[in-house]
């Protein structure tokens, strides 16, 4: 009735019932990706001996990247065929370390459209970026 979901077994799981992706009307749309990993701790993350924490915006936004083409993958896609992401950050101080790697994977002719907008916080307080994207279905074009 909507679509096909996508449930990525090898993936963080979803914190309520929502698919990781859902294929629909030659579209692929995916939910909001973090740096969790499978084992629920967070890449971007060193947590130190005397308990504070260190966060990394550059490699939350690779693992978040990464994380999204895994889905497409499993989808039949890459993320050569994303057409619009939008990116939340929890502090626009992190906007030129998130654009740095973005910039390593997307360019303006062939990436998809984009926002960013800051949020007061996300699931949980190690991650500094979570990522919604949608993709066209190559298998539909």
């Amino acid at each position: 009735m909507n679509g096909e979901a996508y449930i990525l077994q090898d993936r963080a799981g979803a914190l309520a019932n929502y698919p990781h992706a859902r294929k629909a009307n030659g579209m692929i749309y995916i939910s909001g990706v973090s740096s969790r990993r499978h084992d629920n701790s967070h890449e971007g993350v060193t947590i130190h001996h005397d308990g504070t924490v260190e966060r990394d915006i550059r490699r939350q936004t690779r693992a978040v990247i990464e994380n999204i083409g895994a889905i497409l993958e499993a989808a039949g896609a890459t993320l050569r065929h994303l057409v619009d992401i939008t990116v939340y950050l929890t502090d626009m101080t992190d906007y030129a370390g998130m654009n740095a790697v973005y910039n390593e994977y997307f360019n303006a002719e062939t990436g998809p459209t984009r926002t960013t907008v800051a949020v007061r916080q996300l699931p949980h307080p190690n991650l500094l970026i979570e990522i919604k994207a949608v993709a066209i279905d190559p298998a539909a074009a």
